[in-house]
């Protein structure tokens, strides 16, 4: 059995195959048109400034701009700019055009790696660099469900997750929070992770709350943190047995959250077996460049050790 077949099974989970759980969005992408527009005086990421349909506006003028640069449907494209927001604008402009957004884990993680990438040069401030562009972009191609998103390069794994993935993942994960329209939440990670792209960039507009770090009622850290305050993010799932009620354990290999203390997130089951975390469920990912290291059975993906 090919290890596509083999990802595919270990996707499914239960009577429910991939894509076939209800989403509203057929990619990442649409959100944008989904929810930025419908709610375009509304604010999502509140510290930035930008009204829902100025960050609408924005993402078509940086899809001009990255046409420009030479990026086209399909590109693997590496952010590494450090502001938040220019790395949150980026992303959904590669999706605007189909692209798909690679973030390193360390640096020159690419090196001796056959992923065909291209990179981004520029300097200053990049709101200013695309003003004269017009926000009137009409993608020639729009992703599906299944293709890939991201790809998160690390020294010696990169794993390439869709856009069902992350869809699911963040949609699991309002649930888990209960996140509310206009319910203000916060987390501090810094782009570069599946984990940063789907709870920073992803659920603040899949879900509507506003990103903020003025006053949430949520927070999500890998500080520790009181239970009535927010949420603390886990990798050493070796030790799910010691993890508080609010401790969220997280793998890239499921997008980012798998579980909450020990409770599986929507259409994510797993075990651990020994030193072996068994992951199944629609927010996997869809492999490795690294083929040979994938390792199934009884139709779950095989996972050693999680800090790679």
């Amino acid at each position: 059995m090919g290890n596509d077949n083999k990802i595919y099974r270990a996707q499914t989970i239960g009577n429910i195959e991939p894509i076939e759980y209800m989403i509203p969005y057929p990619s990442v992408q649409a959100i944008i048109e989904g929810q930025i527009i419908k709610y375009h005086n509304e604010t999502v990421f509140e510290e930035y400034g930008l009204s829902n349909i100025e960050f609408y506006y924005t993402i078509q003028k940086i899809s001009y701009w990255l046409n420009e640069q030479g990026i086209v449907p399909k590109d693997r494209v590496i952010i590494t700019d450090d502001s938040i927001l220019n790395s949150i604008l980026l992303l959904y402009g590669l999706w605007n055009i189909g692209a798909v957004g690679v973030f390193l884990e360390q640096k020159n993680a690419c090196k001796n790696k056959n992923l065909n990438t291209k990179t981004l040069n520029y300097e200053g401030d990049l709101i200013k660099r695309i003003q004269r562009y017009t926000p009137k972009f009409i993608p020639k191609y729009k992703a599906l469900l299944n293709e890939d998103a991201i790809a998160i390069v690390s020294s010696d794994k990169t794993v390439f997750i869709s856009h069902y993935a992350l869809l699911i993942n963040a949609s699991g994960l309002q649930k888990l929070l209960n996140l509310r329209s206009k319910q203000r939440f916060y987390c501090d990670l810094n782009p570069g992770t599946s984990f940063w792209v789907v709870i920073c960039a992803i659920l603040p507009v899949y879900s509507l709350a506003v990103f903020t770090s003025f006053n949430p009622s949520v927070v999500i850290t890998y500080e520790n943190i009181d239970i009535n305050k927010g949420y603390r993010l886990r990798e050493d799932w070796e030790k799910l047995d010691d993890y508080k009620l609010n401790d969220l354990a997280v793998c890239k290999e499921n997008s980012a959250i798998f579980a909450i203390n020990k409770k599986p997130i929507h259409l994510t089951d797993y075990k651990i077996i020994d030193d072996e975390l068994w992951l199944k469920g629609h927010s996997l990912m869809n492999g490795y460049l690294e083929k040979d290291k994938m390792v199934f059975k009884d139709d779950y993906l095989i996972i050693k050790n999680n800090k790679f």
